[in-house]
């Protein structure tokens, strides 16, 4: 299933029938969806797609010749010995010297563990041999911080080669739903809630199988795809797991100042700081400043929230519970600690759509583009924007089995003082069907006089 990479496989196809040289770098998270994209890109193209793997140059360099007679149907090129990257490349660029040739090097920084100055290699290839084809030279990279600093910045040779990039995140809301098209709404938004859009991780959910028996199988046992999938991710990320998975479990359960984040994990601020510039690096944390906030910038109000809806939902239900899940008692958990959670988990899942919607959806409702959005802690107005004509935006979401709209006028007249005496309104209702899971409708101005 290839879902909600529409715009991204545009790009790369935009970029592959140029007829000139291009060079795409392509990173992101482990499980966001990278090496999908790219093989459905490659599908029914001139394309070599090679995997790197953590072995030897030698090895790598093997591997990739065969990845290159397989993709060309060149058999000749399976008795070529490559001695290093440089020829290797040029080989590539030959074969693409009259006809397009889209060539794939997937987890770049495999190479370059194997093969010390390989961005040089590299560089050097782009600026002779490539600039003569037709040759389109992908570079990906799961480890989000080597492709960011190796390959993108200013400092690495490869700067100011690149023709286009993407960090590829995870799916939209509305996008992440439709892998459970056959659930009820309800349980299609807790999936969301659980998982978040990660496609890696949502494929693992069978649409047959309910919310409760997919958690139980993929989750809450110690065999399941997903019950130490947050581990891998941290120790192929960061060099000290240990003290972020503490600084993690710390803010998914409720520590949302620096100060409180530090006094709980039991190290000083300074140092909680510098583990959290990491974590918001990788986007696995974000600050957040209310937006009524009259200086951001120097905000003293921002809080920490985990980003990543499956972190979040590991370090306060798994992680706690790794025990009894050990033990084979996944539905003690799922009943004692899930269960009574998963009112919670969907509100604060619709408030990810509402925001969603507000980014990508709303600026014609509006009449204005929407420029800035952040949560809001109201009984009703959930989520508030700001457009680029300075009109204050409320997105209203009314409790669970409400329907009125009571009180909303007061929440809206303390919004005025920050975001403008012009507020627009929205209220999200919960859908029937289709991929969106909230119905938007704008109040008409002097509804709440």
């Amino acid at each position: 299933m290839f879902l909600g990479r529409a715009r991204e496989l545009d790009v790369l196809t935009e970029l592959g029938a140029s007829n000139r040289p291009e060079l795409f770098v392509l990173y992101g998270r482990r499980r966001v969806g990278k090496t999908e994209l790219l093989q459905q890109f490659c599908r029914g193209r001139r394309a070599v797609y090679f995997l790197a793997a953590q072995v030897r140059e030698k090895d790598n360099l093997r591997a990739f010749r065969d990845a290159l007679a397989e993709g060309l149907n060149d058999p000749l090129a399976a008795n070529v010995e490559f001695p290093d990257w440089g020829s290797a490349l040029s080989f590539a660029a030959e074969r693409a010297r009259e006809q397009s040739l889209v060539l794939v090097l997937d987890e770049f920084p495999y190479l370059c563990e194997a093969t010390k100055g390989l961005p040089s290699i590299v560089q050097r290839f782009w600026d002779t041999r490539a600039k003569a084809s037709k040759l389109m030279l992908v570079l990906c990279g799961s480890q989000v911080s080597f492709m960011e600093n190796e390959v993108l910045a200013e400092t690495s040779p490869l700067f100011g080669r690149r023709t286009g990039q993407r960090r590829l995140e995870p799916l939209r809301p509305p996008d992440a739903l439709r892998f459970f098209e056959a659930w009820p709404l309800r349980e299609r938004v807790l999936g969301y809630a659980m998982l978040g859009g990660m496609p890696a991780y949502l494929r693992r959910f069978d649409p047959v199988r309910s919310l409760r028996e997919n958690t139980l199988r993929e989750v809450l046992r110690p065999e399941g795809y997903l019950f130490d999938e947050v581990n891998f991710l941290l120790r192929a990320e960061l060099t000290s797991p240990a003290t972020y998975n503490s600084i993690l479990a710390a803010v998914a359960r409720g520590a949302e100042k620096l100060g409180d984040v530090a006094l709980t994990v039991g190290i000083d601020s300074p140092t909680a700081n510098k583990y959290m510039t990491t974590l918001r690096d990788l986007q696995l944390v974000e600050r957040e400043v209310p937006l009524t906030d009259p200086d951001p910038l120097r905000s003293r109000r921002g809080t920490y929230r985990v980003a990543d809806r499956f972190l979040a939902f590991h370090f306060r239900h798994v992680q706690p519970n790794a025990a009894l899940i050990q033990s084979g008692r996944g539905e003690a958990v799922w009943e004692r600690a899930i269960e009574p959670d998963l009112d919670r988990l969907h509100d604060d899942a619709l408030v990810d759509c509402a925001i969603d919607h507000m980014r990508t959806a709303a600026a014609e409702m509006v009449g204005d583009e929407i420029v800035e959005t952040a949560r809001h802690a109201g009984t009703l107005v959930r989520a508030v924007a700001r457009t680029s004509g300075g009109v204050g935006v409320a997105a209203v979401i009314p409790p669970r089995g409400s329907t009125g709209l009571a009180g909303l006028s007061a929440e809206i007249a303390s919004l005025k003082p920050a975001l403008g005496a012009r507020i627009v309104t929205l209220v999200y209702r919960l859908a029937e069907g289709g991929a969106e899971p909230l119905i938007p409708e704008r109040l008409a101005e002097g509804a709440l006089a």
